[in-house]
């Protein structure tokens, strides 16, 4: 069974609430739970979530799970998470490494695939498994940095005077603690060369009490400009506490940008697309790119052809301005950046 690196977790009570490592702590992680906590029937979807979960563990914070209706297992939001049996059919196709991410590790914890960018794995750990996710079978447990490891890749980095901005990601890098980030952000903000911090990240969405004054107090004091990019699918993903949590961020001097995947029976529709391209601009957050699916195994289900992607971001063409509507993008392994998908011959 695939299991993602464990991340050490520190709970405190902040003011008589849960704080955000109890919660990513006290995460769902049974399909058992799951099915029970949302009301759906063990008989007719117990025996597809058990084939699932052998294959990638279930994970689902409160938070999230608390914006999904129950007894509806059509629910965009827990269709992303619910593993169900189609998980093991093998698809000519679709493999393990659809990115081929595996030639890109320069050393430990460190993936090159372009020229100005590095991307940096600090943890394995995610708030969220996504049953689409393209890393559902990365080798994090091969990844796991030691200090020798950290401080290997900050010599590469400082040799590499092309590389102006590295990347965070994982897993979530926001799984880590803050003390850990304030210090990857001091040592990447000595390298005179770098420019940009950017963070790939769902926890400020899955829980929004992941933005606490500790995340905020790091990011205002790097002289790095601070870029994170959220990974949201649905237009339900964003709810009050979660349009705080990226208030707090942007007043803290964040760019906020969304990437979305588009994704069969979650957002395969203009309509909510339309509507989530306008949430994300309600909440401060511009859509960025609407990745067209990776082919990784077990996620075939979530397909969406490249044909009919470019139909529904033809029809956002016409009820959008051309500032929310989002790239339409396929990553293809070996090129110098993400490729875009041509709308119209």
């Amino acid at each position: 069974m695939i299991q993602r690196t464990p991340t050490r977790i520190e709970a405190h009570l902040v003011e008589d609430r849960r704080s955000w490592q109890q919660l990513l702590s006290g995460s769902i992680t049974c399909p058992e739970e799951l099915l029970a906590r949302l009301g759906l029937s063990p008989e007719r979807w117990l025996r597809g979530a058990r084939a699932g979960h052998q294959l990638f563990p279930v994970r689902v914070p409160e938070p999230f799970l608390a914006r999904m209706r129950k007894g509806d297992p059509d629910d965009p939001l827990l269709r992303q998470v619910l593993p169900v049996s189609q998980e093991a059919l093998r698809v000519p196709g679709f493999v393990r490494d659809p990115l081929k991410e595996d030639g890109a590790i320069q050393t430990t914890g460190l993936i090159r695939k372009y020229r100005s960018r590095a991307l940096l794995m600090v943890t394995g750990q995610c708030a969220v498994n996504c049953r689409y996710c393209f890393r559902r079978h990365f080798p994090y447990e091969d990844q796991r940095l030691s200090p020798q490891d950290r401080q290997q890749i900050i010599e590469t980095l400082a040799a590499s005077p092309e590389i102006n901005e590295v990347i965070l990601s994982g897993g979530d890098p926001l799984a880590v603690n803050d003390k850990l980030l304030a210090q990857w952000a001091q040592e990447l903000g000595a390298i005179p060369h770098l420019k940009r911090l950017r963070l790939h990240t769902r926890l400020p969405v899955v829980i929004p009490e992941r933005v606490c004054e500790a995340l905020l107090a790091w990011l205002k004091n790097t002289r790095l400009q601070v870029v994170m990019v959220l990974h949201i699918n649905h237009p339900a993903e964003i709810d009050s506490a979660t349009r705080t949590a990226l208030e707090q961020l942007r007043d803290a001097g964040v760019t906020l940008l969304n990437q979305s995947v588009i994704l069969r029976g979650v957002n395969d529709n203009a309509d909510v697309l339309e509507t989530l391209s306008e949430s994300l601009f309600d909440a401060g957050v511009l859509p960025y790119y609407l990745h067209a699916f990776d082919p990784v195994e077990g996620a075939h289900h979530y397909d969406v052809s490249d044909e009919e992607a470019r139909g529904l971001v033809r029809d956002l063409l016409g009820r959008l301005p051309g500032f929310l509507v989002p790239k339409l993008v396929r990553e293809v392994p070996g090129q110098e950046g993400k490729t875009p998908l041509n709308l119209f011959p």
